[in-house]
């Protein structure tokens, strides 16, 4: 059995984080960039870098957010594509894990 409390308050955390890092790329985002033309240059290419760490972040943060709702409706631990146990030392792993292993592997 998942203990859901615990699971809620490391996939919490774990949002907190990534909510914390969306802020701060997007400042870094929101930064003039340099009038001169190679620093320019350099910065537009850090600029799409930190844009897609941020595209990662923000699909980390639906990916908590979606574990959290499966917990509010008691469906967390379970593959929400076979239907099947989530073994518990995956969930330790990645609370945030939707698939069972073998569901997961699959995909790859």
């Amino acid at each position: 059995m998942t203990d859901t409390a615990a699971a809620r308050s490391r996939l919490e955390a774990q949002l907190a984080e990534l909510e914390r890092r969306r802020e701060h790329i997007a400042r870094d985002l929101d930064e003039p960039l340099n009038p001169d033309s190679s620093e320019r240059a350099v910065e537009m290419e850090d600029d799409a870098a930190l844009e897609g760490q941020g595209a990662l972040v923000e699909r980390e943060i639906a990916s908590v957010k979606r574990a959290l709702a499966r917990i509010k409706d008691g469906e967390y631990g379970l593959c929400v594509r076979c239907g099947g146990d989530i073994n518990p030392a995956r969930l330790e792993a990645r609370p945030e894990a939707a698939l069972c292993i073998t569901c997961a592997s699959k995909d790859g």
